[in-house]
Formats: C-alpha cells, sequence, structure tokens
C-alpha cells in the first residue's frame, strides 16, 4: 500500500506541478496584457490547479501517516536524530507544502471577490507564484529524479 501512494503522490505531483505553472503563467500573461477575466479559460485552468494541489495535499497527508519517512520517523527519532534529508521528508515538505496550498487557496477565495479582471489576475498571479515558489524549494529532489 505505501509503495502505491508514494507512487501516486509522485506522478499527481507532476501534473498538480505542471497545472500550477499555467495557471501563474496565464494569470501573469493576463495581468500584463490587461485582458479581460474569461470565465471558461482563465477561471477553469486557476480552479483546476487549485483541485489538482488539494488532491495533491490529501494523497500526500495519507502517505506522511504510513510513510516510514514521515511521521513514524519523528517518532522514532525525534527531531534531534533525524538528518537533514530526512528532515526534510517529515517537517520541512510537509508544512512548507501545507502552507503553500492555504496561500493557493487564499488566492483563489480573493479573486471569487473581485470583479475587475486585473484585479482576479493579480490575486491568482501573486497567491499561487507564491505557492508555486514554497512548492519548488521544498521538493525533495534527490528523490525525483532516481
Amino acid at each position: 500500500m505505501y509503495e502505491t501512494i508514494q507512487m501516486l503522490h509522485s506522478y499527481l505531483a507532476y501534473v498538480a506541478l505542471a497545472v500550477l505553472i499555467l495557471a501563474v503563467a496565464n494569470a501573469v500573461t493576463g495581468l500584463i496584457g490587461k485582458r479581460i477575466f474569461n470565465m471558461n479559460k482563465d477561471l477553469r485552468l486557476s480552479l483546476f490547479a487549485l483541485i489538482l494541489c488539494h488532491i495533491q495535499l490529501l494523497v500526500g497527508l495519507v502517505l506522511y501517516f504510513v510513510s516510514p519517512s514521515g511521521l513514524h520517523a519523528l517518532q522514532e527519532f525525534g527531531m534531534g536524530g533525524l538528518t537533514s534529508a530526512a528532515r526534510l521528508l517529515a517537517v520541512e515538505h510537509p508544512f512548507i507544502n501545507i502552507l503553500a496550498i492555504a496561500l493557493i487557496t487564499v488566492g483563489w477565495s480573493r479573486h471569487k471577490k473581485f470583479v475587475e479582471g486585473d484585479k482576479k489576475f493579480k490575486s491568482i498571479a501573486i497567491f499561487y507564484g507564491i505557492g508555486l515558489l514554497l512548492i519548488l524549494s521544498r521538493i525533495p529532489w534527490g528523490q525525483w529524479f532516481n
């Protein structure tokens, strides 16, 4: 079961990151180009990025509790006994990614309050962009490419 959840978490991450990057790029280009916020393309891309990030979070939380490098590592070794790689998986990766997805959710909620397209694009660009940077900062790159 652990291997299946880990594989799902890994492959879903590629899809979620790709759609999140597209949503941020779309919001930035919409803001710079002074486009009208399109309820079909712009809304759906942002919503799809939000949904995929939340699904990835749920799969990640399940993985955190069944993985030997998640909660089990913290219980066994404590914070002081973890190496930097183990600390990344057990503490930093989950905490920062929960924070990133909370920011993405705030960006989605804020954009719904605005009527003007530039404010909608700005809200999505800022919050989704910060969330994307946080996610990219805590990906265990060494495991991804092995």
